[in-house]
């Protein structure tokens, strides 16, 4: 009886072990973090549950930068996942790198049927090569847009955003004229206060059409109009219509606008679930497109957010599996559908966005306004300096841009001085990305 028992053991455990096996398995890396994370994760589960064939392991990374530090270096010791989240900031390295597989050529070779026109153009263009082919599949994707208190505003007699930075300049001292202590709520991030605006008002950020005219690109924006941007900021903040808002200072941007201490921001779409959840019961708020030097001329704004990389070196079956995955995040439904309702991500294709407004979601109070970020990326046809940015180490230029920011803001530097600062050092950076890539040619 007890040989009976054992080889009915080894049996089923042959068996679960058979059935096991027969569940392909992959690697997907992702750069969100928490309650983002969470959500990422949880479409993970649902994928593995709606068939029993292939399953997702998914790994949070603890943030973009450590997504991509971490794939570069499993890569190297060839421990690398199938796929893996880059942020915006990654794509040139990545295109670089000789480490993926082009997303429009593993849909063709996978049967992954993609419109590829389909994405909004300023989405697209943001990861096509030169010639227009996707090397990565657009996944989780913002803009920026300008958030206000409604009941702030009532106070100076207006009930629309201001559509100029000179008009929200009036506006600033209207509202501290009218007792409102923090009229903005400002911190030092390059996306929305360099980026987002050179985009919106068609001024470059870097020659050579900010980069995809080629790696000898240098950084040009200390010579535009952002200098007075930025020493608009300056001034506001010394008048007291502005307030620095950060982790380091008590509390950020969302925080300090979603408990009514600051009157308007500028932020993700992203973070517009985020206010819902967490602002104070009688806040009164929208969402606006970010302000512009001339409301008649402004241009698209430009994405955020991250894409989906497919890395080389993977198996034959673990690729099938990638594939399954791929049709289902990517599908109007069962991915970008459960993206905007689970975040404050917009759809990226026009068939996404068709879905949700033929659904109401728009429509939900607790959404509505979430449109604005398509109008304000569709604001214009894409053009050189409205279609992103593809400069190399772009995250370290980053780094080097908010030190003189806050340098600036701060007092310790005069503001010309401090974007003069980062314009030197940002153009070693690229300088050095030129040479390690020396003779290379951009896609």
């Amino acid at each position: 009886m007890k040989r009976l028992i054992l080889l009915a053991t080894a049996a089923t455990a042959i068996a679960t072990g058979a059935g096991a096996a027969e569940r392909t398995k992959f690697e997907f890396w992702y750069g969100l973090t928490g309650d983002l994370g969470e959500v990422i994760a949880k479409q993970c589960q649902l994928f593995n549950e709606s068939q029993d064939k292939y399953e997702a392991v998914c790994t949070g990374q603890g943030g973009y930068d450590k997504a991509e530090q971490n794939t570069i270096a499993a890569y190297r010791a060839k421990q690398h996942p199938t796929i893996v989240q880059i942020y915006d900031a990654g794509t040139v390295n990545f295109m670089l790198s000789g480490a993926i597989y082009p997303a429009n050529k593993f849909a063709q070779d996978h049967g992954i049927d993609v419109d590829w026109k389909g994405y909004f153009p300023g989405i697209a263009n943001y990861y096509a090569t030169s010639s227009g082919d996707m090397w990565s599949f657009p996944y989780n994707s913002s803009t920026a847009v300008f958030y206000w208190n409604k009941d702030a505003w009532s106070k100076i007699g207006k009930t629309e955003a201001p559509k100029t930075w000179a008009e929200f300049g009036e506006d600033l001292k209207a509202l501290k004229a009218a007792g409102v202590e923090c009229g903005f709520a400002l911190d030092f991030d390059t996306w929305m206060n360099l980026e987002q605006f050179s985009a919106i008002n068609n001024i470059p950020i870097a020659s050579l059409d900010n980069g995809y005219g080629g790696l000898g690109a240098e950084l040009v924006f200390n010579k535009t109009a952002f200098v007075d941007h930025m020493k608009d900021f300056k001034a506001w903040l010394d008048a007291g219509y502005a307030k620095i808002q950060t982790s380091q200072v008590g509390k950020n941007l969302i925080q300090s606008f979603s408990d009514g201490s600051c009157a308007s921001t500028t932020s993700s779409i992203a973070n517009h679930g985020t206010v819902k959840n967490t602002q104070v019961a009688d806040l009164k708020w929208d969402v606006a497109a970010l302000p512009a030097i001339d409301a008649a001329k402004r241009t698209n704004s430009i994405v955020g957010g991250a894409s989906l990389w497919i890395m080389e070196g993977k198996s034959k079956e673990e690729y099938e599996a990638a594939a399954a995955f791929m049709k289902y995040i990517t599908a109007p439904d069962t991915g970008e559908k459960y993206i905007a309702e689970n975040t404050g991500y917009i759809p990226v294709t026009t068939k996404g966005f068709e879905l949700l407004k033929s659904e109401g979601f728009y429509n939900d109070p607790k959404r509505a306004g979430r449109e604005v970020a398509i109008a304000s990326l569709t604001a214009s046809e894409v053009g050189p300096l409205s279609r992103g940015i593809r400069l190399g180490n772009f995250t370290s230029i980053r780094s080097e841009i908010r030190a003189e920011l806050e340098a600036a803001f701060t007092g310790q530097k005069d503001v010309q001085a401090a974007l003069d600062a980062a314009v030197e050092r940002g153009n070693q950076i690229l300088r050095r990305y030129e040479q390690t890539y020396k003779g290379a040619a951009l896609p």
